[in-house]
């Protein structure tokens, strides 16, 4: 087993556009006109192919693209007992259009036995070689929680958990098991995705949560907590980081807010080893919410947009890495996309070409800047 770490200087967030191959194998597969294992076949080869890019593209770390996945979070939702989902036809309000993903609640207490995403790992894990290393990302326990409270599902929530600290537990129960089985599978570096705090930076978290300011600060409390539970008495070699983001669908976006409300409790507190960070466009803020880093933790400036594929003006990039540099130190400084390309299986609205080529931009500035 290799030991190399996330973050690299040049990295990304995990998820790839979906290869027109494996859209219409899923296609068919919900079709009724290939079965499981004609899929997974699909699956594995798309992936091998995409791990083989990743390679050529000079970077240190390879995933799966999240390629066996329909979204970013609600696939590792499902993999838990006590869970189900169906289409919805009314769809989540990000900018300009409507994500219409799968409602997510309850229908019993929350367990895990064998989660799906370990397997998953598994066939990743065996396409590293000495200079990558995989990395396993999985939303976020704050994620998670937030689904089952949100206002459309807390009622079918209440049925089974009369509060949030029985919920709570649970969840955390159940990350634990995860963790502990992608560890013993060989994950050292796990990623956790998380959108909880852009919500609640968002000049609309009142409406969003149906809480008054006083509810969100609960919330907000709870969130860090249910996240710092889950990562207390993990291997000591085991990097878990995580990626805090404002939404990304089809191009789209669903919060706006720098970060700067949440940064003493995130940045201060949530024992990650480093942070994912968006910062593509003016709905991100400056960088003065970096201050409140503490200890060593390191912090992965998302300044390229998977949005649009429109290259970034290089000098300004690295004008604004050294700006940030200003709040942390430059060796603790990384550089990525600000998201992942296809957080849900439509993905954004560029072409394979132009994905690598915002790749190729990240590892080429980073290159400039660090080496």
């Amino acid at each position: 087993m290799n030991n190399l770490q996330t973050p690299f200087r040049y990295d990304y967030v995990g998820s790839f556009l979906r290869p027109s191959e494996l859209k219409k194998a899923r296609a068919d597969y919900e079709a009724g006109n290939i079965n499981a294992v004609q899929l997974k076949a699909v699956e594995d080869k798309c992936i091998t192919e995409l791990v083989t890019k990743q390679k050529a593209a000079g970077y240190h770390v390879i995933t799966d693209g999240e390629f066996r996945r329909a979204t970013w979070h609600l696939d590792f939702m499902w993999g838990f007992q006590g869970i189900e989902h169906k289409k919805t036809e009314t769809g989540l309000p990000f900018h300009d259009e409507a994500a219409k993903i799968d409602d997510t609640y309850l229908t019993g207490k929350l367990s895990v036995s064998a989660h799906p995403f370990v397997e998953h790992f598994k066939f990743v894990k065996g396409l590293e070689d000495e200079s990558t290393v995989a990395k396993q990302t999985i939303p976020a326990p704050a994620q998670f929680l937030e689904q089952l409270i949100m206002p459309m599902n807390l009622e079918a929530t209440r049925k089974f958990y009369p509060n949030d600290e029985e919920l709570i537990a649970d969840i955390v129960d159940g990350y634990k098991k995860v963790i502990a089985d992608l560890y013993a599978a060989g994950c050292r570096n796990i990623q956790f995705d998380d959108c909880t705090w852009g919500c609640f930076v968002d000049p609309k978290a009142n409406l969003f949560f149906e809480a008054d300011d006083a509810r969100l600060e609960i919330l907000q409390k709870q969130f860090l907590t249910i996240n710092n539970l889950a990562i207390e008495g993990k291997p000591e070699d085991l990097i878990i980081n995580t990626h805090i983001c404002r939404g990304n669908f089809h191009s789209t976006w669903a919060c706006t807010g720098a970060y700067d409300k949440v940064a003493p409790l995130v940045f201060g507190q949530e024992n990650v080893d480093a942070y994912y960070l968006e910062f593509d466009d003016e709905r991100s803020g400056n960088f003065e919410s970096l201050k409140e880093i503490t200890g060593t933790k390191k912090v992965v400036l998302g300044l390229i947009t998977t949005k649009s594929p429109k290259l970034e003006d290089k000098d300004a990039v690295i004008s604004r890495i050294h700006e940030a540099a200003q709040y942390i130190p430059l060796e603790r400084l990384y550089l990525s996309p600000q998201c992942g390309f296809a957080s849900c299986e439509i993905g954004n609205k560029l072409t394979e070409e132009e994905q690598w080529a915002k790749l190729a931009l990240v590892k080429e500035i980073a290159q400039e800047v660090w080496d």
